[in-house]
């Protein structure tokens, strides 16, 4: 399988950004850094109040892809069984028996997920990070790629528990959708008049070209003052005063790779620091907890993001 160039990504990636806008209307910066995701190997974490379109979004993404695709409805009587599968015992084949759950799947749609009890929510630790599960001690690899589209409600608290720590840092990223404005909604009254254009969708990229061109993205080049830049941005979240905890090395790590992504969408083999700072928020933002002072003041911890991005000096050309 040979890898495709900078053109060839900008080209495959074009394919799958006018599928899915068909049915999402003027939400082109969302279904980028969804794009993003895609070309890193990393999950999405939608977040925003009912009725935006976030599973919406998942299932135009699932659907434009040619690979294999479940939806798991969490709930809190779901046990983690239900999701990664159970061994049972064949009375016709006189042998136990594995029977998959939905996560072994190319592309999971994870609806609500914050309504799982922590349980069975930390049955999905393992599969983000590690591309594997382990039941009844056999520990089995995912399919590949595999990419988790999670959806959740930020303020509805009834019946949900929050994500931990842990879990949201294995988020590549979290985006927001965000009312459309007058004219987006009267376009999605035209589209959505006489049919729902989210049934005609059918794959535009296979299992196999996904996998060539998330190989090209890692030809990327970043420049060692961007690297510095992007160590230096992290730290930053750990030592300002408003935290109590900071990016993750593994946020570090995310941030340098959606950088390379966001390069290749936008057709170039070299990463820029504009393409750090638009990434910096939705990399950032959610691996970090405020100070109890903070969130009784108000602030936000992609507030605190920004104001470390004016902080931090940013790299010019020498």
């Amino acid at each position: 399988m040979t890898a495709p160039g900078i053109a060839g990504i900008q080209e495959t990636t074009a394919r799958v950004r006018e599928h899915v806008g068909r049915v999402m209307v003027g939400k082109e910066e969302v279904i980028d850094l969804v794009l993003v995701a895609l070309l890193c190997q990393g999950h999405v974490l939608v977040e925003d109040v009912p009725g935006i379109g976030k599973t919406t979004l998942a299932k135009a993404v699932a659907r434009s892809l040619g690979c294999t695709f479940r939806r798991i409805q969490f709930t809190p009587d779901l046990m983690p069984s239900d999701i990664t599968g159970i061994h049972y015992y064949n009375q016709r084949a006189g042998d136990f028996q594995f029977r998959p759950g939905p996560l072994l799947a190319q592309i999971v749609l994870g609806d609500e997920i914050n309504r799982a009890t922590p349980r069975t929510q930390a049955a999905l630790l393992e599969a983000m990070e590690e591309r594997q599960i382990t039941v009844d001690g056999v520990t089995m690899p995912l399919p590949q790629p595999f990419l988790v589209l999670a959806t959740q409600n930020p303020v509805e608290l009834e019946g949900t528990f929050p994500l931990p720590e842990a879990e949201l840092d294995r988020f590549l990223l979290r985006v927001r959708l965000g009312y459309p404005s007058e004219q987006e909604e009267q376009a999605m009254l035209r589209r959505f008049e006489e049919e729902n254009p989210l049934d005609d969708l059918e794959p535009v990229l296979s299992a196999q070209d996904l996998l060539a061109v998330q190989q090209a993205v890692r030809r990327v080049h970043v420049a060692e003052a961007l690297r510095e830049y992007i160590v230096r941005l992290c730290r930053a979240t750990r030592v300002h005063a408003s935290v109590d905890l900071g990016a993750s090395p593994r946020a570090t790590l995310a941030l340098f790779r959606t950088a390379r992504a966001k390069a290749a969408l936008a057709g170039r083999d070299y990463v820029l620091p504009d393409d750090v700072k638009a990434l910096a928020v939705p990399v950032l933002a959610h691996r970090m907890l405020l100070s109890a002072q903070t969130r009784l003041r108000g602030r936000s911890t992609e507030a605190i993001v920004d104001e470390v991005l004016h902080t931090v000096p940013v790299p010019v050309e020498g």
